[in-house]
């Protein structure tokens, strides 16, 4: 068996990097697209998001997509939830883990959901009730995702206090991982490391971590090292840096999967995920996506030599 990587990466750009798109992504792409990523040896992907048509568009052929991302068995297949309905639907379907948000965010999270931080927890509980009440084989794993962890376009500051509130809402009803998400892109490396380091001192140093980053003021890989440093391991992106919340005012593109694949690797930190096939993945992109939507450093100045030659 295969040794795990020193650091796990779930690609993120099929759901948070098309969502907020105000063109339709074509079914065949969408799963062109998964098929290349999980031929780049990524481990996880989180192939789309369960939510009502109308509020979403670009997520009415999900089931399609999701059918098409289960037949990848060398991968974890996640989907976002909103609500108790959007999980049944997810569970249904087979996926083998499930993203269900709350926003630190009183704000935001109604923006997101519309419902108050507490009856988006009350929605968790019952979440995790339907999950165990299945077969033992049959549970996908249940991530609680804190949304707006590091800041809100809408609120601005959010507490520590707020944060930790929803992150032991999470443990008590026992997430199985707990993601901390600077959905707008306001985190710097001193907040990445204040913040984890009092979810720690919450919920204890048993719970799983990761985190979300976007790149909205540049600073997304300066706070994915700022992570490592905190004791993170797991980290979500999306290629060509795809990706922004329809309910955050500003919100812009996840960091750029392929530019932290690089920087990890150079780093001496293994990620187990084939650089040359990502990088394919932009060909896909570019016949369905306007240029602007598609970022990334690595992509501008290409495979530096010095990591071919280390391969």
């Amino acid at each position: 068996m295969a040794r795990a990587p020193d650091v796990h990466i779930c690609e993120v750009a099929p759901r948070d990097g098309l969502q907020n798109l105000d063109i339709f992504v074509p079914t065949e792409a969408k799963c062109a697209l998964i098929d290349t990523i999980a031929a780049a040896g990524v481990r996880e992907i989180d192939a789309g998001s369960f939510v009502p048509p109308k509020v979403v568009p670009q997520f009415a052929d999900v089931d399609t997509v999701m059918a098409h991302a289960l037949t990848h068995k060398s991968a974890t297949i996640g989907a976002l939830v909103p609500n108790v309905k959007g999980a049944e639907r997810a569970i249904a379907a087979g996926v083998d883990a499930v993203y269900f948000v709350i926003s630190a965010s009183e704000t935001h999270n109604q923006a997101n959901v519309r419902r108050t931080v507490d009856e988006q927890i009350e929605g968790f509980r019952a979440v995790r009730a339907a999950i165990d009440a299945r077969p033992v084989g049959q549970r996908p794993q249940l991530m609680g995702a804190i949304a707006t962890a590091f800041g809100c376009s809408l609120e601005g500051e959010v507490s520590e206090a707020a944060v930790c509130r929803v992150a032991r809402a999470f443990a008590e009803a026992r997430a199985d991982e707990i993601g901390l998400a600077d959905t707008v892109g306001y985190a710097t490396p001193k907040l990445i490391g204040q913040i984890a380091a009092a979810v720690r001192r919450e919920i204890g140093p048993q719970m799983t971590l990761r985190l979300h980053l976007h790149d909205t003021l540049g600073a997304g890989l300066a706070n994915a090292v700022a992570g490592l440093e905190a004791g993170i391991r797991r980290f979500d992106a999306a290629v060509s840096g795809l990706g922004g919340c329809p309910f955050a005012p500003g919100a812009r593109g996840n960091i750029v999967t392929e530019d932290l694949v690089f920087m990890l690797e150079r780093m001496g930190l293994s990620t187990g995920i084939d650089l040359d096939r990502l990088m394919q993945t932009r060909e896909i992109l570019a016949r369905h996506i306007p240029a602007k939507h598609l970022t990334g450093h690595l992509h501008e100045a290409g495979i530096p030599k010095v990591l071919r030659s280390a391969a």
